[in-house]
Parts: C-alpha cells; structure tokens; sequence
C-alpha cells in the first residue's frame, strides 16, 4: 500500500475517504468489544472482532494514503 506515498490520484483519494463502517456493524464490534471486555467472548466472536479489527486498520492506512495523497495534490502558495 506504501501508505507514506501519497500517489493516489484526488478523485481516488476522496472516494477512499467517504469509506466507513455501517451502522450495523458499529453496533456489533461495540457489543462484541464489550463481551470480550467481560471475557465472555466465544471463539467465533474472538475471531468476528479481530476481523473487524483488521479491516478497520487497513482503512485507516488508506486513509492516511488518501489524505497524503490530497495535501499533495493541492497547489503550493507563493
């Protein structure tokens, strides 16, 4: 992803930045956060959560790509 290189181009960038989570899943990773902080998660639960976990960081990553990407695309003042 090479997130410290802001090569994507703007309307890339912008679209990357509107991505979210769903409602839905909001509510579940809170409700399976709040388990595993009671130690009352199940195996499949754990694994859920982690994946939650693990697509919300490469999100961010290209999210942070995608501000990069704009901050450089933006004319310099003189």
């Amino acid at each position: 992803m090479k997130p410290d290189q802001g090569t994507l181009s703007p309307e890339a960038a912008r679209a990357i930045l509107k991505l979210d989570f769903e409602v839905e899943d909001r509510r579940r990773v809170d409700l399976l956060s709040a388990k595993a902080a009671e130690g009352v998660l199940s195996r499949d639960e754990r694994a859920e959560l982690e994946e939650y976990l693990r697509v919300n960081n490469e999100l961010m990553i290209l999210q942070s790509k995608a501000r990069l990407s704009l901050k450089k695309s933006e004319p310099k003042a003189r």
